[in-house]
């Protein structure tokens, strides 16, 4: 068993409920602790911790960033908001009857960035393959032929916390574990400014506790799908084999056969490549005419259009996103024939979605997207263009 006190960086070859250095309890403790070399680091409630930063008056009160109106959204509540049950998400009108007194402030995305870049200073010096998964979290690959400093990743993961405490203002929250699936769960297990570690011995024993919605992919209609077959904990997707689960979830089932076993082979990746380019808005009022939201829809194609070219990307599949008055999201995808980079023909097909949708029901969301990113090249040839199928 490995000891590190997450205060003084100390570590011992037992366990112990104290520091025999300084003698904190804030410890983490495991068996694997010197080998696991792959973290995910998420930031608590980072916009709003950003803002009670910035205004230490907020530091008790209940915080939600978002925009307040009938059509905002939270997009970040503090730990204080939360006991009262707004999320993340969710309507502003509901995280607001929730939680009347919560003070709202909006959205200041240039000040979270260069928050978030400090940060990400402080992740380079210990290592240069870092994967960021948004502003406020990302993979880091701490192997030994990899990592900058000479401690072992346990050590250099606390140092990282630390600092970013000490220098920007922040907590963090840490997840070690030796695959990044399982590094992101562990690092939900025990915020704010928690360490949690999973390691192989237990991982799978772990994950059968857990309910289906803890799975990567598994969504709301997929949680529902699989709770009307009797199946609500990973102990019951661990008891079906591989073609079982193919079976039943087909292309998904091979992964989730892995992941339920605490398999996952993904390495860190620093630059990702866009799997996809989107653009969509929410309106001041539900609409159910075809025409005004295929009009918003047309602008929307334009704005994916231009990021397309401005990228150097063309993409293969059209998909439509809609939201009903009722918060039900729908999304439609048309492959094309080849890539396109055209605002024409991204319209045209998603247009022709649209029309299949517009039966009378109100939406207060519209978005369009491009997946199947790809060069160029190919794209748009010219006995092509426009056409829609």
């Amino acid at each position: 068993m490995t000891t590190l006190c997450r205060d003084c960086l100390t570590h011992v070859d037992f366990d112990a409920t104290a520091c025999p250095e300084c003698g904190a309890s804030r410890l983490v403790s495991h068996d694997e602790l010197p080998t696991l070399t792959i973290a995910h680091i998420d930031c608590d409630a980072f916009y709003a911790a950003v803002e009670k930063r910035d205004n230490p008056a907020l530091c008790d009160q209940p915080v939600i960033v978002g925009h307040a109106g009938g059509r905002g959204v939270v997009t970040t509540a503090c730990y204080v908001a939360r006991r009262y049950g707004p999320r993340s998400a969710m309507p502003m009108f509901k995280a607001l009857k929730l939680c009347p007194q919560a003070v709202v402030i909006a959205p200041d995305m240039a000040k979270y960035k260069r928050v978030s870049a400090q940060i990400r200073a402080i992740f380079r010096e210990a290592t240069p393959v870092i994967e960021p998964v948004s502003l406020d979290e990302a993979y880091l690959d701490l192997a030994g032929d990899i990592r900058r400093a000479p401690r072992m990743p346990a050590v250099v993961l606390a140092n990282i916390a630390a600092r970013v405490e000490k220098e920007v203002g922040l907590t963090v929250s840490i997840g070690l574990s030796y695959n990044k699936f399982l590094a992101k769960l562990a690092s939900d297990l025990d915020k704010p400014r928690g360490y949690a570690v999973i390691g192989r011995a237990e991982a799978e024993d772990f994950l059968a506790t857990l309910p289906v919605r803890r799975i990567a992919g598994i969504g709301a209609a997929t949680t529902r799908r699989m709770a009307d077959q009797g199946i609500e904990t990973v102990a019951d997707l661990q008891a079906l084999s591989e073609q079982e689960l193919v079976a039943r979830y087909g292309r998904f089932g091979r992964r989730l056969a892995s992941l339920v076993r605490g398999e996952d082979n993904r390495a860190v990746t620093p630059h990702r490549q866009a799997k996809s380019i989107s653009a969509e808005t929410t309106f001041a009022r539900d609409l159910r005419d075809r025409e005004e939201l295929s009009a918003t829809l047309r602008r929307l194609c334009d704005r994916v259009a231009a990021r397309l070219q401005g990228s150097g990307l063309a993409g293969q599949t059209v998909v439509l996103k809609l939201k009903t008055s009722d918060f039900q999201i729908l999304t439609r995808n048309r492959r094309l024939a080849s890539p396109t980079q055209k605002a024409e023909v991204i319209y045209d097909h998603a247009n022709l979605a649209l029309r299949d949708e517009t039966d009378g029901r109100a939406f207060r969301l519209i978005g369009v997207g491009v997946g199947d990113l790809g060069p160029p090249e190919q794209a748009d040839p010219p006995d092509l263009f426009g056409q829609a199928g």
